[in-house]
């Protein structure tokens, strides 16, 4: 499938179906292949005689000077390759090439290269070159899933471009102990649709034996009291190499004031993601990230690659639990056995046992008895009578428990134990799979915080359990809606939900009918779900009159396996002589009206009349009748309404026209066709305005999704530019700057 952001059109990247998109050959002859991940189709460039091979994009991209842009491919043959970036002046002259370092080894299987770099001067244009070196005629080289367009990042990441990867260069990082730093690009096969991994990665090399480190040369800004969490794929040099992550915090003058690390337990020698969390403490003002070896030997190197640090996620949205407690990818965090011979330590090796992340809680008891295992405490704000969640899962690797009894303990602010919850007692069997386990309480008088505590009870000597995604929450409605009036839309929450189901919502009417909502690939059918709470809001909603939400969801295997519905909601219109008119698919344009006449609706149809000798009446052949077509005319009543109706009316797009109910017409899609905007008869400096829209009633789109910000927040903003000049340069729009929708 495309990649989201590309330059390349869909035929260029997944070369599919023909090599069109392909061409200035330098010593190759160019055609299709087979065997593409990206599609079936890949490009063959095979060289026709030994020597430099190059082949191109036949188009060629505006970009502007300063303008960094990112090239990235998969590759396959029997000689290492390059990619790369060829910038062309205003009457498409080469002016200059950004090129990759040669892949470190050849491999037969795809494999990822990439490069980025900032456009020179006098810059117009940009392609996309593949290059390789064979030693012969005849060898063939393959190249698919090809992009070329803004650097590709993880969205909210504090660390810029640069230091996040290596494919500009190695700038965002210095040594810290024992170390160099430079740039590989190892010949590493990722999925295809991982896009923010591959190409070049920062390499650390050991100087001379012992201790080794390199550090980001970044200093993002934090909010003490928030938790943040760090995480890259590190590539050790050996099995047993001691490789680790480290995430810092600093006060106002640079003093480290904390650090989490967390030790790689490495299955083998590829690329592992490694993560540590902490949350800031009380005088932090800015965090870094470091990576190192310990004992490491001279000359050894380990590889990062997607260095990132970002607010730590909730496995379950509200959860009081740190991350650290919650995925155990640091260690056992705050876990201690209380009673009981069981012993806890982290599951070994990384990936070898996980629900969320890359390692678990082991609780391994050497007899057949009981053993009591407790968190750390957690804050319960709120007061007595509210009721908590727990929810964590569990499975059975070697021997056999009886049962798993999940309960809190409650402790006052003082810390003095209120005692525990009647909790809620588990048996499962041997059979390695992972059960989702969750347990209710209220909060007793005086509680303020809370410990999850596990009884487990091993019926067979030497058995081991894992414990994972443990989270604990304050109980909210599962389902909630809420009209948001001023803004003509009602608001659905959906909580605890299951991910990688199929959610499915509609629209009731009081009459039962049922209409899906629009979500932001579309209509919500069988959506995947890719977050515990979902909020939609539904800018489609009928005025005046009460609708409620019927939501389904789909196990992966397509079986309905649950439904909920709403109470009813009503969005009000209370000034009668107004209308919206909205944008389906961009909410943020949606515009009420003054409405001072609406239309005289006609509704065509295309008819052939003949006329027979000798017959008085004409024969006519009609075709269907056609949807209405009238002018609605408005009015504006200030600049920024007339600002808004001409922002909404501009891209040409299908909207929904929706007047209050008794006013004659319900809700409609419609084209509009040639605006026309006049003055009402006052004086120059009068603000309102007389609109005539000529209206044609549309069907209701349905592949158009609600456009938004994609994941991105101000936080990518701060980090990708420097300054708010920077921002006004890179956006014409706050529209733009929602939807990243950049200048040239």
């Amino acid at each position: 499938m495309p990649i989201p952001g590309n330059f390349l059109s869909a035929t260029t990247e997944m070369v599919d179906p023909n090599t069109s998109g392909w061409g200035l050959p330098l010593n190759a002859a160019l055609s299709k292949g087979t065997g593409g991940r990206n599609g079936d189709g890949c490009l063959v460039v095979k060289s026709v005689a030994a020597g430099t091979v190059v082949a191109s994009t036949v188009s060629s991209y505006a970009v502007t000077p300063g303008t960094v842009l990112q090239a990235v491919a998969d590759a396959a043959g029997v000689v290492p390759e390059r990619i790369g970036i060829q910038w062309l002046n205003a009457v498409g002259l080469p002016i200059g090439t950004t090129l990759s370092l040669t892949t470190a080894g050849s491999s037969p299987n795809w494999h990822r290269v990439g490069v980025a770099g900032a456009a020179p001067a006098n810059t117009k244009r940009a392609r996309v070159i593949l290059t390789s070196t064979p030693a012969a005629a005849g060898v063939n080289h393959y190249w698919e899933n090809v992009y070329l367009g803004r650097p590709l990042r993880v969205p909210g990441n504090l660390l810029p471009f640069g230091t996040e990867s290596t494919e500009i260069d190695t700038s965002g990082w210095v040594p810290e102990v024992n170390a160099t730093v430079s740039r590989q690009v190892p010949v590493v096969a990722w999925a295809v649709n991982n896009y923010l991994a591959g190409g070049h990665t920062l390499a650390l090399t050991a100087v001379a034996a012992g201790n080794a480190a390199v550090v980001a040369v970044d200093r993002p800004r934090v909010t003490p009291g928030t938790e943040y969490l760090a995480y890259a794929y590190l590539n050790p040099p050996t099995l047993s190499a001691a490789a680790w992550i480290e995430l810092r915090f600093y006060d106002s003058v640079g003093n480290q004031v904390g650090a989490a690390r967390s030790e790689l337990d490495a299955p083998g020698t590829g690329m592992y993601t490694q993560r540590a969390a902490m949350v800031a403490p009380p005088t932090a003002a800015s965090c870094s990230v470091a990576a190192g070896l310990t004992g490491a030997s001279a000359g050894q190197v380990l590889r990062l690659e997607t260095v990132v640090i970002t607010t730590a996620p909730k496995n379950v949205v509200g959860s009081v639990v740190p991350y650290p407690d919650s995925r155990f990818e640091q260690g056992i965090a705050g876990w201690t056995r209380t009673s009981g011979v069981a012993v806890l330590a982290r599951t070994s090796p990384w990936g070898a046992a996980t629900v969320d992340g890359s390692y678990a809680l082991s609780v391994t008891s050497a007899t057949a008895t009981a053993s009591t295992v407790r968190s750390a405490r957690f804050p319960t704000p709120g007061g007595e009578g509210l009721n908590w969640r727990i929810s964590l899962s569990a499975r059975t690797v070697t021997g056999t428990w009886a049962s798993l009894w999940l309960r809190l303990r409650w402790y006052d602010a003082a810390g003095t134990d209120l005692g525990a919850s009647a909790g809620t007692a588990y048996s499962f069997p041997s059979s390695g799979v992972w059960y989702g386990m969750p347990s209710d309480a209220a909060a007793p008088a005086g509680a303020t915080q809370a410990a999850v505590e596990l009884i487990a009870t091993a019926s067979a000597t030497g058995s081991e359990m894992q414990v994972d995604a443990v989270a604990l929450w304050q109980v909210l409605p599962l389902t909630a809606v809420e009209a948001v009036s001023g803004d003509g839309y009602a608001r659905l929450t959906l909580r605890e939900l299951l991910l990688d189901y199929g959610l499915t919502v509609y629209r009731e009417g009081a009459d039962g009918s049922r209409t899906l909502v629009r979500g932001p690939d579309g209509l919500w059918d069988r959506t995947p779900v890719i977050s515990d709470t979902v909020v939609i809001e539904d800018h489609e909603a009928p005025l005046n009159v009460p609708v409620r939400y019927h939501v389904q969801l789909w196990s992966p295997s397509a079986v309905l396996t649950g439904t909920r519905t709403s109470v009813y909601v009503t969005v009000a219109l209370a000034d009668i002589n107004t209308a919206w008119l909205k944008d389906p698919g961009n909410p943020q344009r949606n515009t009420r009206v003054m409405v001072r006449r609406a239309p005289d609706w006609q509704r065509p149809i295309e008819q052939t009349s003949f006329i027979v000798r000798g017959r008085r009446n004409k024969i006519v052949l009609s075709g269907l009748r056609q949807g209405a077509e009238g002018e609605l005319v408005v009015w504006t009543r200030s600049d920024e309404e007339r600002a808004g109706l001409n922002l909404l009316l501009d891209s040409g797009n299908t909207l929904l026209w929706q007047a209050a109910p008794g006013m004659g017409v319900t809700d409609m899609y419609v084209n509009a066709g040639t605006v026309t905007e006049a003055r009402t008869g006052g004086t120059a400096q009068d603000p309102w305005r007389e609109w005539t829209l000529p209206l044609v009633e549309a069907d209701m789109p349905t592949a158009v999704g609600v456009n938004g910000a994609a994941g991105r927040t101000w936080q990518d903003v701060l980090t990708e530019f420097a300054t708010w000049g920077d921002v006004l340069a890179a956006y014409a729009t706050w529209e733009h700057v929602l939807l990243d929708r950049r200048r040239t």
